[in-house]
């Protein structure tokens, strides 16, 4: 999820795995989490580049802080996240790709509540302080003239929706796979899924440095035309991701029953509009410093910030004209 950059020393998780097509320098890639579902179509788009001739290594963060860290030290070239607040603050010259997710989650409550102006001083439990779900409470605050209560903090959607079936909390934010799986399921008629307005921005996205970033345009080339035509496969197939999941790669390990569910997954999440067939570019970035600068977490008003501060447009403008 989203957070702001801390000055910490990084320390990654030891999932970090390489995959060697060449004798050639690895792309290194910083995840903020480790292979997931949600990860799935990435991977996909990974065995499509690496088809293709990238040669790529990718390590496991423990949150996306550290990942952020990890690009701006060098030790990583590519990183999840959406580094706005350390963008800004720090002055380095990272700039986002490519969209991966748009930041679509749903406020659930218990019976209690029946609109978001009922939470006015209710407590709320949420994944990260500075994260996606903040910034999401903190725009529900300015647009509905309202105050949340106590925010407390539990990381994951599932976590948080364990929490609710188990009575610790009746009022939460949590991502679109996990509120279909809980109004779903046998308990799902003791919840709201309370009305919330359209989010275009993102809530992961694909970042490095400029410099790094032009100096292996070549690279960099490879692995956003594998990332569009994944995207854009999917919306016409929801299926593919299942398809090409490679059985030996870090997806194709995880439990059975969650890839048996990979097809409902990205169905939803195509239906649900949680990704971008076209990877987000301008429309995206505009989003982005709205709904960042109303959250807080970019300063300034939304009208003053340039996106080319923040995105390097030029290699997904390539792989759309392609």
């Amino acid at each position: 999820m989203k957070t702001l950059l801390k000055k910490t020393a990084v320390a990654a998780i030891a999932l970090g795995l390489s995959v060697s097509a060449a004798a050639a320098d690895k792309i290194r890639i910083a995840l903020a989490e480790t292979p997931s579902d949600e990860l799935a179509a990435f991977f996909v788009a990974l065995e499509r580049a690496k088809a293709n001739g990238l040669d790529y290594e990718w390590t496991a963060f423990s949150d996306e802080e550290l990942a952020i860290q990890a690009v701006l030290s060098g030790q990583m070239d590519i990183g999840f996240g959406t580094p706005y607040a350390a963008m800004q603050r720090s002055k380095a010259p990272l700039r986002i790709v490519f969209q991966l997710s748009k930041l679509k989650f749903f406020p659930v409550t218990t019976k209690k509540y029946s609109s978001l102006n009922d939470l006015d001083g209710e407590p709320i439990l949420l994944h990260s302080r500075g994260g996606g779900t903040d910034s999401i409470a903190n725009v529900i605050e300015d647009r509905l003239s309202m105050k949340f209560g106590e925010r407390s903090y539990v990381p994951g959607s599932s976590n948080r929706v364990a929490a609710l079936l188990g009575g610790r909390a009746d009022a939460t934010i949590i991502d679109l796979s996990n509120k279909n799986k809980l109004m779903r399921s046998e308990a799902g008629s003791n919840f709201n899924v309370l009305e919330m307005f359209d989010v275009e921005a993102s809530d992961e996205a694909l970042f490095g440095n400029l410099n790094w970033i032009q100096e292996n345009e070549e690279d960099v080339a490879i692995f956003v035309e594998a990332l569009v035509s994944t995207w854009q496969d999917m919306h016409e197939d929801p299926t593919i991701i299942r398809k090409e999941t490679n059985p030996d790669g870090p997806i194709g390990q995880l439990p059975k029953e969650i890839l048996d569910e990979l097809d409902g997954f990205y169905s939803d999440a195509v239906e649900g509009g949680l990704y971008d067939p076209n990877g987000g570019g301008r429309k995206a970035a505009q989003a982005d410093m709205e709904w960042y600068s109303a959250a807080g977490q970019l300063e300034g008003d939304a009208s003053e910030l340039n996106i080319e501060d923040f995105w390097y447009l030029a290699p997904l403008d390539a792989a759309m004209n392609k």
